[in-house]
């Protein structure tokens, strides 16, 4: 008995240090000292924003009411996925942390929308709108192309790490069908030699990157 009390006596001065050093976050939010701890440990901040990323974060937050900052929820998941290419549970976690709201609302909006990555993904993501307008428009024909062109179901990567498959629901262009999601752009009116073409532009851009 006195060994167990010895030890938990020894825990405890280690997590009142852990307090003394860490009482706020890099907004400046006081945190849960319990929140620090597990994060600590987990090396939490090994996950953090750059800079210039953390200001834009607090400048988006600074755009709501007090007690509203989840509304700067979306905002700062898509900044989060520019820094990582991702969203790996650290990084949700760490968002979490910076709008002081429990880890599990943040999962539940990344995990409903299909433009977070929840691992990770190609340089180049090709997300096919497979909803009504563009299905009769032959986007599953597009997606099987795809799928035999790159050699990867959806969901896949290229063993090069250059593509990523995703299908996604309705775009919001459905006059421009078939259409997909590559980057921050649309292309539309999509054929199998406009798919080839795309796939190519991408081959030579990323080899000039290189």
């Amino acid at each position: 008995m006195f060994i167990v009390f010895c030890c938990v006596w020894v825990f405890s001065l280690g997590l009142n240090s852990l307090e003394s050093r860490i009482t706020r976050d890099r907004c400046g939010t006081c945190m849960p000292t319990s929140r620090f701890v597990i994060l600590e440990f987990g090396n939490f901040y090994m996950n953090t924003f750059t800079e210039s990323r953390l200001s834009k974060a607090k400048e988006i937050i600074a755009r709501y009411p007090e007690g509203k900052q989840k509304s700067a929820l979306m905002p700062l998941l898509h900044l989060a996925q520019e820094q990582w290419g991702w969203l790996p549970a650290e990084a949700m976690d760490y968002v979490a942390h910076l709008l002081e709201l429990d880890p599990i609302e943040v999962y539940e909006v990344a995990t409903f929308y299909t433009m977070y990555n929840l691992k990770p993904v190609g340089k180049y993501v090709f997300e096919v709108c497979h909803t009504g307008p563009c299905m009769l428009r032959g986007s599953d024909d597009i997606i099987d192309h795809i799928k035999s062109t790159l050699n990867i179901r959806i969901g896949e990567t290229t063993a090069d790490g250059l593509f990523t498959l995703k299908t996604a629901e309705c775009l919001g262009a459905c006059g421009y069908a078939a259409m997909m999601q590559l980057g921050d752009h649309y292309r539309e009116h999509l054929n199998k030699e406009k798919v080839d073409r795309i796939i190519e532009e991408c081959r030579k851009a990323a080899g000039q990157l290189n």
